[in-house]
């Protein structure tokens, strides 16, 4: 990132933020309040309500359009084979989808600074918060710390997968990104070399270790379970990065803490995830389900921006990419039946294309952002115990997540027998489940598969430079430590 910034404006983005009045709250305010702009760095940690507000930035800034809001699902969905698209428009990923982008990308190059701007928010945070450590309830305190940590490690996890070769090409021995850890408020340290793959996970793998030790069992409401980060949340996404590592027992041993030895399977512990009985109720108001683990809210005032909303992609107001009905995309696969709800419910037809209707507000476009489903964890256990565990459990937990929505359909029996066809059934089945979720292009890369680009009209190899995006220039050029 270019950290030619002013002083003075990184401390105004430490606390620009919208207030909540305590951490139980669950009113309307938590998502629509207006920000206070004029807080001082030096009284920030004052009062309980300052350092909640802070907390509250920080998420505010993870959820930002250019980031999780947005760019980060639709720049993973739309690099492979599940989508056409309809506007050429170079504002919404085109270039992504083409696999033309390059580091003058801006859009791309947004995301990049969003993310390390995000970062570096939650450092300054985590120092303030120990420089202050006398004004602020210990047990407060660590559940602040935990959520920034887990915060910072889903960030990280996000630029690492975009802008790095993929763990499993070499063991995570090639160079990948700067691993920023203190809070910068001048240029002192801006020349700032890369990590390796492996440093970075293991940074992110500590921050969700430290994060679950921390955060507490569960909230008061079924907001904050689901727009805050509790235990369950930072051991999801652990099943989710030791997935990308390949580290299938490490998948196995956190799974197994929020996932029941036996169908019908949920957490026993923390807070009471299940799979929702209808998956359509997932992405309806008020969007707080037993299945949704993580979510980010939007609200009017708060919205993901122009152009960046999930909605303005794939709504009928917009259609900037609609689904590919033709192989190799996943809607013309078997394992997607036409009586599964994902599709008679969630996909719809229009003069111009089918398409996805997950997101199905209207401008301001302010439905929820799904970041953690339990069906995931459910799937990441699943994928981890075909490679490495129980092929008996792998198929039960494939099972659950799919007759969830398709409950006539038959798998095979001799997937019991057969681990690469047992394999394949349950990353088909991730295509359908997490469809336009952000998951695709990460899940082709951790495995070092090719890309199937329709964009680009061809296959697009691990070796190609294509393969991963590239650092941004405005990174290259300020940062002569790379």
């Amino acid at each position: 990132m270019r950290l030619n910034i002013k002083s003075n404006l990184l401390k105004v983005a430490l606390v620009t933020m919208p207030l909540v009045a305590t951490i139980s709250s669950c009113q309307k305010n938590f998502l629509d309040a207006v920000p206070e702009l004029s807080l001082s760095d030096v009284n920030a940690f004052d009062t309980p309500d300052r350092v909640l507000a802070q907390v509250n930035g920080l998420y505010l800034s993870a959820k930002h359009g250019a980031l999780f809001g947005g760019r980060y699902l639709i720049y993973n969905d739309i690099r492979a084979e599940e989508f056409l698209n309809r506007t050429a428009n170079g504002v919404t990923g085109y270039t992504v989808y083409q696999g033309t982008n390059n580091s003058s990308d801006t859009y791309v190059g947004n995301f990049w600074t969003r993310g390390y701007l995000t970062i570096n928010q939650i450092n300054l945070f985590l120092k303030g918060l120990d420089d202050n450590a006398s004004k602020i309830d210990p047990a407060l305190a660590a559940n602040y710390r935990s959520e920034a940590k887990f915060l910072r490690a889903m960030t990280y996890h996000a630029l690492v997968q975009m802008f790095a070769k993929p763990y499993i090409l070499d063991n995570g021995a090639s160079k990948a990104i700067p691993l920023r850890l203190q809070p910068e408020t001048t240029l002192a340290n801006n020349d700032f070399p890369k990590s390796t793959v492996a440093q970075v996970y293991t940074q992110i793998l500590k921050d969700l270790d430290e994060a679950e030790a921390g955060l507490p069992d569960t909230y008061s409401s079924a907001l904050l379970r689901t727009t805050r980060a509790h235990k369950n949340t930072a051991i999801a996404l652990k099943t989710r990065v030791y997935l990308a590592k390949g580290d299938y027992a490490k998948v196995i041993t956190e799974g197994n803490k929020i996932v029941s030895a036996a169908a019908p399977f949920k957490s026993s512990t923390g807070a009471a995830h299940a799979l929702q009985a209808n998956i359509t109720d997932v992405f309806k108001a008020p969007y707080t389900t037993s299945e949704s683990i993580f979510s980010f809210p939007m609200a009017d005032t708060n919205a993901p921006g122009t152009q960046n909303q999930l909605g303005y992609y794939f709504n009928v107001g917009n259609l900037e990419y609609v689904i590919n009905k033709n192989a190799p995309g996943i809607f013309a696969n078997a394992q997607w039946g036409a009586n599964d709800i994902r599709r008679t419910q969630l996909t719809a037809v229009h003069t111009l294309g089918t398409y996805p209707t997950k997101f199905s507000g209207v401008s301001p476009y302010i439905d929820f952002v799904p970041q953690i489903r339990y069906a995931e964890v459910l799937l990441n256990l699943a994928e981890a115990e075909a490679e490495a565990g129980s092929a008996i459990r792998a198929v039960e937990l494939l099972k659950a997540v799919h007759l969830r929505s398709d409950a006539a359909y038959v798998f095979s029996p001799t997937l019991l027998l057969d681990k690469p066809a047992l394999i394949n059934a349950i990353l088909t089945e991730r295509r359908i489940e997490l469809f336009s979720e952000g998951f695709r292009a990460n899940d082709i890369l951790r495995r070092g598969q090719s890309i199937n680009s329709i964009g680009a009209g061809s296959l697009i190899a691990p070796t190609d430079q294509r393969y991963i995006f590239p650092i941004p220039v405005g990174e290259t050029d300020s940062n002569k430590g790379l």
